[in-house]
């Protein structure tokens, strides 16, 4: 299963940062390079904590500082790949059965001109293992990989290629077949509200999204990309509230911080709205600046005229061809 994104989309009012999905390009995916021979690849293979090889698929997620994030499912021997990358520094996260093991985080640089990057996760067994509970209707990712039909995993895994390369319309066929084949394909619905979302078909992504999240009610990646949704279509109380949930499923996420704050200045909950934009920029860093021209607009709101200036000052600063550098420097140029 590979390239389920988490995408952090453009919103109509110019934000431009990615948000995240089961595993394409994403919100949540490398910035296209100029050409392909000047990117390059990860070979990765994933060990439990005693050295033993794996013997079972885990959830191998890459995440690059602007916030994308590209998912991909290993292989039963623990083996994965990403290839086609932007070089530079990423994060591999590996997540096994969440009530066994420990999430892995491995740093791992990216060179060009066609290189391959070879790395080695550990995957190691928590300390305290929780027993599940019987007859618990929550299934974990895993749980639901294990279940998928052959021919429902070959239909996710064509989509994710497909996704990879934007080409939206034929991912979405063989995720719509995927899920025709086997309905309670979390990842699928994920992945399908996410392609939806890049085609602006907010009603039915928020659709597949909740679908998700029905599965399995801790998947942080479709709860985040309904609240993405929401602000979109400016449902900002119903933003809040599953945005909230999604930073209880993942506390440092900069891209549910980022959207929380614009739902939150929409409710106009200032104070709190303050502390999570500047939260989303202080854990993402200038690939969040856009966190930057939202406390600017608060500062506004606020009428402290020498706030809002700074805020787009730095704003411009991070990133001077900004989506909203126009409206940015119109701004700073009334608040002389």
């Amino acid at each position: 299963m590979r390239f389920v994104r988490l995408l952090l989309v453009l919103l109509a009012c110019t934000v431009s940062v990615a948000a995240q999905s089961s595993g394409g390009r994403g919100s949540n995916q490398p910035t296209p390079a100029t050409a392909n021979n000047s990117r390059g690849n990860i070979r990765g293979k994933v060990i439990f904590e005693n050295g033993a090889p794996m013997n079972l698929a885990v959830r191998v997620s890459l995440l690059n500082p602007r916030g994308t994030q590209d998912l991909t499912v290993s292989d039963n021997q623990g083996q994965f790949e990403f290839r086609g990358l932007v070089p530079g520094d990423y994060t591999v996260e590996v997540e096994g059965d969440q009530l066994k093991f420990e999430v892995s985080r491995e740093a791992v640089h990216i060179f060009g001109g066609g290189a391959t990057t070879v790395l080695m996760v550990t995957l190691k067994e928590k300390k305290t293992a929780t027993e599940s509970k019987p007859g618990a209707n929550v299934v974990s990712v895993d749980e639901i990989g294990k279940d998928v039909p052959a021919k429902a995993r070959k239909e996710f895994e064509q989509a994710s290629k497909y996704a990879h390369d934007d080409q939206t319309l034929k991912a979405i066929d063989h995720l719509r077949k995927a899920i025709a084949i086997y309905p309670n394909f979390m990842m699928a619905h994920n992945d399908l509200g996410t392609q939806l979302l890049e085609q602006g078909n907010l009603d039915e992504a928020a659709t597949e999204f909740r679908r998700a999240i029905e599965l399995d009610a801790k998947a942080f990646n479709p709860t985040l990309n309904l609240g993405i949704v929401l602000v979109r279509q400016r449902k900002f109380a119903e933003a809040a509230d599953t945005l909230d949930k999604a930073l209880s499923l993942e506390s440092d996420s900069p891209s549910a911080k980022l959207y929380l704050g614009m739902a939150l200045l929409n409710t106009n909950e200032i104070e709190r709205a303050e502390r999570e934009l500047k939260a989303a920029y202080n854990l993402g860093g200038t690939s969040y600046s856009v966190a930057l021209f939202y406390l600017g607009e608060l500062y506004m709101k606020k009428g402290e005229r020498a706030l809002a200036r700074q805020a787009f000052e730095a704003y411009l600063h991070d990133d001077p061809n900004a989506v909203n550098s126009a409206q940015a420097r119109k701004w700073i140029g009334m608040l002389q």
